[in-house]
């Protein structure tokens, strides 16, 4: 297939390297004003891709867009005009709500949207790390893309395990939970993942749960705060050493995506009429960082 990787950052490079080793065209898009743009994986050689070439932008079939939620709609939108209108659009990304924002202006191409949880560092510019396998997740948004379960086995062959779910919205509410219960506590806090299984954020840590909870379960999505904690805990120690993207972000005082993690949780409980007093404590203090790096 001829594909283009929106945002080679750490997930999007992997990506990037990976299929083109399946045999795939791929191209990068990217802020980089470079013609060609290197990726090295782990102690492998060079690729060099063609990076922002509006050529191979048009000739794809599958668009990949791996850059932060916050960036979706300005990464995309001004494009929008030289992809073809049978290209697919799979987004995947932290958080939720982003692909809504700009529904209305994709909607005849086919969009599918992915989870996942293959763990990538960049420790230069143009150098990614495969920190840890794992596995991915997708689902038709629209109609259109309800038809692409082809992509699985595209996708498969590049970074297994890859699985198509019929009910995508469920699993992308599960990983909100997840980012809900860590990034911003690690963000705030500027500690690696495992950090939080100490005694004094496990309180806090039960408690954003419990609200995810009582909103995924007013959203009818099946649910439970015993099982959800396992998960989270289990996240937790699976990923001890991993530092979360919020915790990146804040430490380099850059935008983080809590607008479309915790954010979303609240605007969804808002709807319900849901109080969730410990999401919304930590969404506030995630922006007041923000707000005081702006000024």
């Amino acid at each position: 297939m001829n594909i283009t990787v929106v945002g080679p950052g750490a997930v999007g490079s992997l990506w990037a390297i990976k299929l083109h080793q399946a045999g795939h065209n791929v191209s990068v898009w990217s802020r980089s004003t470079q013609a060609n743009y290197p990726i090295s994986l782990d102690d492998q050689s060079e690729v060099r891709f063609h990076n922002n070439d509006q050529t191979k932008l048009a000739a794809s079939d599958l668009i990949l867009i791996t850059v932060k939620a916050w960036q979706v709609k300005s990464a995309i939108l001004p494009n929008i005009s030289h992809i073809h209108k049978d290209a697919i659009l799979l987004f995947m990304h932290n958080g939720m709500g982003a692909v809504d924002n700009i529904a209305s202006s994709i909607e005849h191409f086919p969009v599918v949207i992915a989870t996942t949880t293959q763990a990538a560092y960049k420790s230069a510019p143009n150098q990614v790390h495969h920190t840890g396998k794992g596995n991915t997740q997708l689902g038709g948004y629209n109609s259109k893309g309800n038809q692409c379960d082809f992509l699985t086995d595209v996708l498969n062959h590049a970074l297994p395990d890859v699985v198509w779910n019929n009910n995508i919205n469920q699993a992308l509410w599960n990983k909100l939970a997840i980012n809900c219960a860590i990034n911003p506590l690690t963000g705030l806090e500027q500690v690696k993942n495992g950090q939080l299984a100490d005694g004094k954020y496990q309180s806090l840590v039960s408690e954003i749960v419990a609200e995810v909870v009582e909103v995924m379960t007013a959203e009818k999505l099946p649910t439970s705060t015993e099982s959800l904690n396992l998960v989270v805990q289990q996240v937790i120690q699976a990923t001890a050493a991993n530092n979360s993207s919020m915790k990146q972000d804040m430490f380099y005082q850059r935008k983080t995506e809590i607008d479309f993690i915790t954010g979303h949780l609240l605007n969804t409980a808002r709807k319900h009429g849901i109080e969730t007093p410990a999401n919304q404590s930590l969404f506030d203090r995630v922006k007041q960082q923000e707000d005081a790096w702006n000024k």
